[in-house]
């Protein structure tokens, strides 16, 4: 493992900061007890660093005054399920774009099949990458309720005009769900000023946490009804699930061990600065991206602009299947990289590659190194080389 270049990130980023691994492990020694349940000082302890995380989280965000409305769950697929399921009604029609992952429209298609809704998938453009806004406005239907669009593709890394897109659904009377798996912690996020409604998020990429604990945050207005029910802690002779927030959306015991990694992330990403760590692996975004344009029999999907762009590169070699490209970089030249479909089918059939099996992905993290950009550079001209 430590001769590793590791360019997975945005499945899951790795390695951790150190201080996430040793407040973790130093926690959960001491606070392993379950929060809000008992009144002895190691749970309200315990329960002092999740309210501390739900706020940190809240800011971050810029999500509103009530920080407990900022939910914990397994991760962004898990809340992408209890938003999207919490908000269709029979006859509802829902806008969303072609950008987005698996965990956004496979839920979608399950109500669709059933015949519960309506779905209107809305194309990007297949050489920039980018949702047009006035496209999603021309989707709205009279029965439209609400809209769900990724802030960052995972596949293809292009950063989308959530902005527009909020005043948009604001002036059309509709909820705006973002899925901010790709953009937690790697953009900058104000709920409030680009009318986001719901806030979807996981911990495990760019918050620089654990796998197992993601999230999200609901602004006051919006209602979710239940779809799960179970203990709080709280108030236990009442027969039904709790309205209120934390509890309308969270049911058992938290992940605690994730929460206690997250708090350690945030702080960190905090200290370093977002918008630091975005500069620096963009730099080395831009030479991974320059260089490659250059090798014969390779072709970049929608990396023309470093602008509203995330470090990931999605390309192809003529002449090699993506996975074999994966293949050859793990096994000659110790380089984890993600190829196929990325969990985007629909993004891969917007930009042609969905029959030939999806691309290469390089996904640079805040400890990726210009010496590891370096290798990745001369192990893909090397493999393109053999058949161009």
């Amino acid at each position: 493992m430590s001769k590793l270049i590791y360019l997975d990130n945005s499945a899951t980023s790795f390695p951790k900061p150190e201080e996430v691994y040793d407040f973790m492990n130093t926690f959960y020694r001491k606070h392993g007890v379950n929060p809000g349940r008992s009144g002895f000082d190691a749970a309200m302890e315990t329960e002092e660093v999740v309210h501390n995380t739900r706020k940190m989280l809240t800011k971050l965000f810029n999500g509103g005054a009530d920080y407990n409305r900022l939910t914990f769950s397994y991760n962004a697929t898990d809340s992408l399920n209890l938003i999207i399921n919490g908000l269709i009604e029979p006859g509802t029609h829902v806008v969303t774009t072609m950008l987005e992952h698996n965990s956004v429209l496979r839920p979608l298609y399950v109500h669709q099949q059933a015949g519960t809704i309506e779905v209107t998938h809305v194309a990007f453009d297949p050489l920039t990458g980018y949702i047009d806004p006035k496209e999603l406005e021309k989707a709205i239907r009279p029965n439209t309720k609400f809209m769900v669009v990724t802030h960052c593709s995972n596949a293809l890394g292009t950063v989308q005009p959530l902005s527009e897109i909020g005043a948009i659904c604001k002036k059309n009377g509709i909820i705006f769900v973002v899925d901010g798996s790709q953009g937690a912690g790697c953009n900058e996020v104000d709920m409030q000023e680009w009318n986001i409604d719901c806030y979807i998020f996981t911990g495990h990429k760019c918050l620089m946490g654990p796998t197992g604990i993601g999230g999200s945050y609901v602004r006051e207005g919006i209602t979710i009804k239940h779809t799960r029910a179970g203990g709080t802690g709280v108030r236990s002779a009442y027969p039904a699930h709790l309205e209120e927030y934390p509890y309308r959306l969270e049911n058992g015991t938290l992940n605690l061990l994730g929460v206690a990694g997250l708090h350690a992330g945030i702080k960190w990403i905090t200290r370093e600065g977002i918008g630091n760590i975005h500069n620096r692996t963009m730099a080395l975004w831009e030479k991974l991206r320059n260089a490659l344009s250059e090798v014969k029999g390779v072709k970049l999907y929608c990396a023309a602009n470093k602008e509203n762009h995330n470090p990931v590169l999605s390309f192809n070699i003529s002449g090699w299947e993506a996975s074999d490209v994966g293949t050859l970089l793990d096994v000659d030249y110790h380089i984890a990289v993600r190829t196929g479909l990325q969990c985007a089918p629909k993004a891969h059939e917007c930009i042609g590659t969905f029959a030939t099996h999806g691309t290469v992905r390089m996904s640079i993290g805040a400890f990726t190194t210009i010496e590891e950009i370096n290798t990745a550079i001369e192990a893909v001209r090397e493999i393109a080389a053999i058949k161009n």
